[in-house]
């Protein structure tokens, strides 16, 4: 009788959903993003042909979550920054040519999070922009600033600023359009205005600081 009962148990077991039995770490996470890039991504053709490959091989990108776990590790509040630079326009396939071959990233992580965090956060950033999260050169923890108010959405993280204005007036005039998507994952994108943002790192191989351009999106992000 006992072997019975211990038969129809293990029986039993293994009927049961695959998440009852041998469930992976749980994802469910929601947040802020923003993006800056070096090439205009609202622009008049003539604009837009001038740039071509040399602009627009650089941008950064940053995150800041909400609420949520990655991989069962909870990021409430914490932010990462990925900074990256590739061999030609990060968007040229959009425009018919070919993709970028090299694209270098430098994370910089928010120095608030545990070891286990800071790999959840590189997860987040991966999983949310795989097209240009290739190659990561460089990680540190720095303190990061990411704010967002009615108007503007501003990123402090070690060599790593930007400032994007978020009320704007894109102006359809002389021909200009949308040329690019977000380079990340992102709900409900919206066009800004890069108020400002550099680069002041060496391990990208470039540095860059510009201003007063429509060569930015901000929204949010989730996954589940």
């Amino acid at each position: 009788m006992r072997k019975t009962t211990v038969m129809l148990a293990a029986v039993a077991l293994l009927g049961l959903p695959a998440r009852g039995l041998a469930s992976g770490p749980s994802t469910n996470i929601t947040g802020d993003y923003v993006e800056a890039r070096t090439a205009e991504v609202f622009t008049g053709g003539c604009i837009m042909g001038s740039e071509g490959e040399p602009s627009g091989r650089e941008a950064i990108l940053a995150w800041r979550v909400g609420h949520g776990t990655m991989n069962g590790v909870a990021l409430d509040g914490l932010s990462i920054v990925a900074v990256v630079a590739a061999d030609v326009n990060l968007g040229t396939q959009e425009l018919g040519g070919i993709p970028p071959q090299t694209i270098k990233a430098a994370l910089r992580i928010d120095g608030r999070a545990t070891p286990a965090q800071r790999d959840a956060l590189i997860a987040l950033a991966r999983s949310l922009a795989p097209s240009v999260i290739r190659d990561v050169v460089d990680v540190k923890t720095v303190p990061i600033d990411f704010t967002r108010d009615g108007s503007h959405v501003a990123v402090a993280a070690g060599e790593a600023r930007l400032d994007v204005m978020t009320h704007v007036h894109h102006d359809p005039s002389c021909g200009a359009l949308q040329w690019y998507q977000p380079l990340a994952k992102t709900s409900d994108p919206a066009m800004g205005i890069t108020v400002d943002q550099s680069w002041t790192g060496s391990s990208l191989g470039t540095q860059w600081a510009q201003s007063d351009r429509r060569s930015s999106f901000f929204g949010t992000f989730a996954i589940k």
